[in-house]
């Protein structure tokens, strides 16, 4: 008597062909779930980096009787990738300020892992016509009671995301 041990071509054929599904199906779920934990660290990020800057405008007017924002607010909390001032980060999860908002509106940007960068405004200066409110528009909002800082009388406190395939040049606002 044969004594046949193993599988058939067919049955290592409809394994492959289950295992092939099973992938494609599992891929894109990973890779979002990638793409959405990394949304969820950076805006929590963004929240620390907002908090931080309230705390000082706090500190400031406990201080002097006046509030005012940093001109950067990664000088009051430690965030893991800063780069320092640069038009975007190099490193993948880096972060960066396009200059110190003592002058003019910056931008605070991160790259993603997918090479997306995605940026928030910051401006330190005095946005307001109130008396011991020196405020700017802290990361990514609209300035405190702001006089509108903007030629056109808009403020661009919003979240981008670079978009190189624009063919101006331009970021896409959402």
């Amino acid at each position: 008597m044969k004594n046949n041990k193993g599988f058939t071509l067919i049955e290592l054929i409809m394994v492959t062909i289950i295992l092939g599904i099973l992938a494609a199906v599992a891929v894109p779920r990973y890779m979002g779930a990638v793409s959405n934990a990394e949304a969820a660290a950076e805006a929590a990020t963004v929240a620390a980096l907002q908090s931080a800057v309230e705390n000082y405008a706090t500190q400031k007017y406990l201080e002097t009787g006046r509030y005012s924002y940093p001109s950067n607010p990664f000088d009051y909390i430690e965030v893991d990738g800063y780069e320092g001032v640069a038009d975007d980060p190099s490193e993948d999860g880096g972060w960066a300020i396009s200059s110190d908002a003592g002058d003019d509106q910056c931008e605070i940007t991160h790259k993603r892992r997918d090479d997306n960068v995605y940026g928030w405004s910051y401006d330190g200066r005095d946005l307001t016509d109130l008396d011991g409110d020196d405020r700017g528009a802290n990361v990514g909002l609209d300035p405190e009671n702001g006089n509108g800082i903007n030629d056109d009388g808009s403020w661009a406190g919003t979240r981008y995301e670079s978009d190189d395939d624009n063919e101006d040049g331009n970021n896409s606002g959402f």
